[in-house]
């Protein structure tokens, strides 16, 4: 199983509570372990956390430099962990704009994890997932008409962890996408909470994943799936079923 989550409501919290936004970041780091840790008994194979969107580059500079700060200090006090617990730690998206010190410290989390198979833990920073797009398409062979199997290969760089979101959730009451997994999450269930991240506990998690676990699945056809199903195989472009979603 597959999920998704993007973790809203930091600077909110915080600033109810009068405090600085940064306050709020790292309150909503220590849910992640949290989280984190209860993903593997839930049955979760595959979690990933949208952590650094590239549009939020817009923020205050001093508020960007202590999230660079507070993800590398995220990484150097977890790294061992994941390990310990055998799981995987992976980053997507660019890093070309991030300092210097954070990318070696990814590089080596990637390299400390690499054969952890209990949970696949995915931290999206600084990612937009319309680049990803475009990218994949630019690593198509143009001498071969494109198809889903071969664009999905693509973006996800031939790692099956990237494969369909089963389930997203939102925190913090926004109800938008906000340009993460775009592809993948073509399918996925979704799951809005006015929680706030840093207010956001393991008891509403698994709440979420026994909605998820109730709800019927199409996929565009009449014939109902279990949430925990597996995905069917969907006709190419072009078949003759001519049934879409």
């Amino acid at each position: 199983m597959h999920v998704a989550v993007i973790p809203d409501g930091n600077g909110r919290w915080a600033q109810a509570r009068g405090l600085g936004r940064s306050e709020g970041h790292r309150a909503g780091a220590e849910v992640v372990g949290r989280i984190v840790e209860a993903a593997p008994r839930l049955g979760i194979r595959t979690l990933t956390l949208y952590v650094f969107a590239a549009y939020n580059w817009r923020r205050p500079t001093a508020e960007v430099e202590r999230l660079m700060q507070l993800f590398l200090a995220f990484l150097r006090a977890h790294t061992a962990t994941v390990v310990i617990h055998g799981g995987r730690l992976s980053v997507v998206g660019r890093r070309d704009r991030l300092p210097a010190e954070l990318a070696e410290a990814i590089a080596a989390a990637e390299a400390a994890t690499r054969n952890g198979a209990r949970l696949h833990l995915r931290l999206a920073l600084d990612y937009s997932a319309r680049e990803e797009i475009l990218a994949a398409a630019a690593r198509l062979d143009p001498r071969r008409p494109p198809d889903r199997e071969r664009f999905a290969r693509a973006l996800a760089g031939n790692d099956p962890a990237a494969a369909d979101v089963d389930l997203l959730i939102r925190t913090g009451g926004e109800l938008r996408l906000s340009d993460f997994l775009l592809w993948e999450c073509a399918y996925a269930e979704l799951y809005f909470t006015p929680t706030l991240w840093p207010d956001f506990t393991v008891a509403e998690f698994e709440r979420a994943l026994a909605d998820f676990h109730r709800r019927e699945r199409r996929f565009g056809s009449l014939l109902a799936r279990p949430a925990g199903g597996p995905v069917p195989t969907l006709p190419r472009e072009g078949g003759t079923d001519g049934v879409r979603p």
